[in-house]
């Protein structure tokens, strides 16, 4: 009598949870992080070259804030469709196509045409939302559930050293070895180049990852439950708020404040701008590195908008070069990186199937303040300037509105619910 040997079954390891890496996943991960650097190089680049825009495009204040503010239409737009994509799809082509949307974009911008400069800011915003949500849903298939949080938190970092290479390594680029129009065309090539890596390296799913065919439609379902939560449209709103003195500010009129309003010469503005995106670097993880540490997401959170408040109070009615330089404009950043808490509480805050969606809604409603409010800074600094060229008053005017906008930020957080771990464990 003879015993058939037992049947191997094969189980594939599942992201997260079978805590190995998966090499193929790391891979795309790295690139897709070169991606992610390349959005934010250019989303900030146009700061150093605002005189050169307004000559080549022929525009005023308000024209050139509106321009470079379209950017944030499309990705705050499609920052929805790619979470939905990627849970359809899988990484390989969406990422793959967000790239190259952002080369062509940004090739477009270099063309020197008002028009296609508009089309080219609109596809650079699309593309760009592939990056970070592209990267999360990479790491989280290729790390253990261990590494997942370092993985995102170094995504974070390099993408806002992007947002300051953007400013103090292109700034000597197009002042003397390449013209502004170079610039962006050589910025496409590369990141074409990226494109066409990251569609060989990047992995499709396994079969039995993959999703069961849907319609369109049932792609955005998760979205109802997320949108329907009111904690939601808190933490985009709050994050939005937060982010703005950054998106709006300092990555648009931080170098022309310097400029125009201290007097300073045109490297040292761009190297102390430059320090509220690096700012960010250090502040997001630590302080995201506290509320894990504490238990409890508001302190470290209320902590963020208070540092923003203070510095900048600092920059705009201080006398210039009051306070050492570069300190102010980092500790800005610094306190600006409390807007990624939010990004934790809108997770924690929704079903656990649904966290995804959460991300793509939280990035939605963070972009779309973005793109209402760098039109609307660029219409009030030209309305106090008089249609006449920008000076120190009507910077600090304008610069009031900032911090309008973060006591508003901060008492959204007020209304935030605390979902840190401290806040639930039992009392006693």
């Amino acid at each position: 009598m003879s015993i058939a040997a037992p049947q191997a079954t094969i189980v594939k390891p599942q992201p997260q949870l079978a805590g190995s890496f998966r090499t193929s996943f790391i891979m795309a991960w790295l690139f897709c992080v070169i991606f992610y650097f390349l959005q934010y190089a250019v989303r900030s680049a146009p700061s150093v070259m605002l005189p050169e825009l307004k000559s080549a495009f022929a525009l005023d204040t308000l024209g050139l804030s509106s321009l470079i503010g379209l950017y944030y239409y499309t990705y705050s737009t499609f920052a929805l469709i790619a979470g939905a994509a990627l849970d359809r799809w899988g990484a390989k082509y969406p990422i793959s196509i967000g790239t190259a949307l952002l080369a062509a974009g940004i090739a477009l911008f270099g063309l020197g045409d008002q028009s296609l400069a508009g089309l080219g800011r609109l596809l650079q915003g699309a593309g760009a939302a592939f990056a970070f949500t592209g990267a999360v849903y990479l790491a989280a298939h290729g790390f253990p559930r261990r590494y997942l949080a370092t993985a995102i938190g170094i995504t974070q970092c390099v993408g806002m050293l992007g947002g300051s290479a953007g400013q103090f390594a292109v700034a000597p680029l197009i002042h003397g070895a390449i013209s502004w129009q170079s610039f962006w065309i050589y910025a496409g090539a590369v990141t074409f180049v990226v494109a066409i890596i990251l569609l060989f390296v990047t992995p499709t799913l396994d079969a039995d990852e993959k999703k069961p065919n849907s319609t369109i439609w049932t792609m955005f379902a998760p979205y109802k439950i997320v949108l329907s939560n009111p904690q939601t449209w808190l933490c985009g709103l709050c994050a939005g708020l937060l982010f703005l003195p950054t998106t709006a500010g300092s990555m648009v009129w931080g170098v022309s404040f310097l400029r125009e309003g201290w007097g300073l010469p045109y490297p040292e503005a761009v190297d102390r701008a430059a320090m509220v995106p690096f700012g960010w670097v250090i502040g997001a993880p630590a302080l995201g590195f506290v509320a894990d540490r504490i238990g409890l997401r508001k302190p470290a959170l209320y902590f963020g908008v208070v540092l923003m408040l203070v510095s900048m109070a600092a920059i705009l009615y201080l006398p210039p070069n009051t306070a050492p330089h570069y300190l102010l404009a980092f500790l800005l950043g610094f306190g600006s990186g409390a807007a990624m808490i939010p990004y934790s509480i809108i997770k924690e805050a929704n079903p656990d199937e649904v966290k995804g969606s959460a991300t793509g809604a939280i990035n939605f409603l963070v972009f779309v303040i973005s793109a209402a409010g760098a039109p609307a800074f660029g219409w009030l600094l030209q309305k106090f300037a008089g249609g006449a060229a920008l000076q120190l008053p009507n910077f600090v005017e304008g610069g009031g509105s900032m911090i309008a906008v973060i006591v508003l930020g901060g008492l959204a957080a007020l209304f935030l619910k605390e979902t840190g771990a401290a806040a639930k464990k039992p009392a006693g």
